[in-house]
Parts: structure tokens; sequence; C-alpha cells
């Protein structure tokens, strides 16, 4: 799929959490200049304080986790930063770019963005 996107000349984003440092590494190389791989993830915030953003900033329209119980969202929470570790790790191996969230969600946004249309 992406070997096909790079003919059109557009540009896209790629967002799932089935796209692993493992899986990407190789594109890179393969086609030098034409792809920007980035992982955005959170590794270095409590669940609690976690929990109290995704609470603080939910949009009742279009979040998924607003119907969800306090129980599942933590849970969720504990799941991702869980897999925000083994991203990270695998960043580190493969030498990827790899942006956290937990402290400062804006400047690490930007500081992704930048990096990607930099």
């Amino acid at each position: 799929m992406i070997d096909s996107m790079l003919v059109d000349g557009l540009d896209y984003v790629i967002e799932g959490e089935a796209m692993r440092p493992q899986l990407v590494a190789g594109l890179s190389k393969k086609h030098p200049g034409k792809i920007k791989i980035v992982f955005v993830g959170y590794t270095e915030i409590s669940v609690e304080d976690k929990v109290a953003l995704v609470k603080e900033h939910s949009d009742p329209e279009n979040d998924w986790l607003t119907s969800e119980s306090d129980e599942y969202i933590r849970e969720h929470i504990e799941n991702m930063i869980a897999y925000s570790k083994m991203i990270k790790s695998g960043c580190e191996k493969h030498r990827l770019p790899y942006f956290d969230t937990s402290e400062d969600f804006l400047g690490a946004i930007e500081s992704t963005t930048d990096f990607l249309i930099g």
C-alpha cells in the first residue's frame, strides 16, 4: 500500500497502532527522502494524570471514550502507556523518532509537526 501511495506524489499521514517500528524501519531506507516516519506516545505520565487530561479535554460529540466507565478509561490508559513504552523501545532500537506527549502535549505535537513538515 505504501509503495502505491508514493507514486501519486501526495502527502499522507498513516496512523494506527498496527504501524510498529519494526514493521516500518526499512521504509525510509527503501525510499530515501520520500518517507518520514515518526511515533508519538506517552510513557512518562501517571495513569491518574492521563485519565484527568482525557476527561478534561474530551469532546462529547467526537470522543469515543466519553461514554465509557472510569474503570474502562483507566484500563485503556494503562494499556496505552505500556504500548507507548513498547513503541519507544522499538524506536530506540531502529533509530526512529519518538515524541512523548507526557509532559508537554502541545509542545510535543508542535515538535512532531515541525519534524514532518520541516
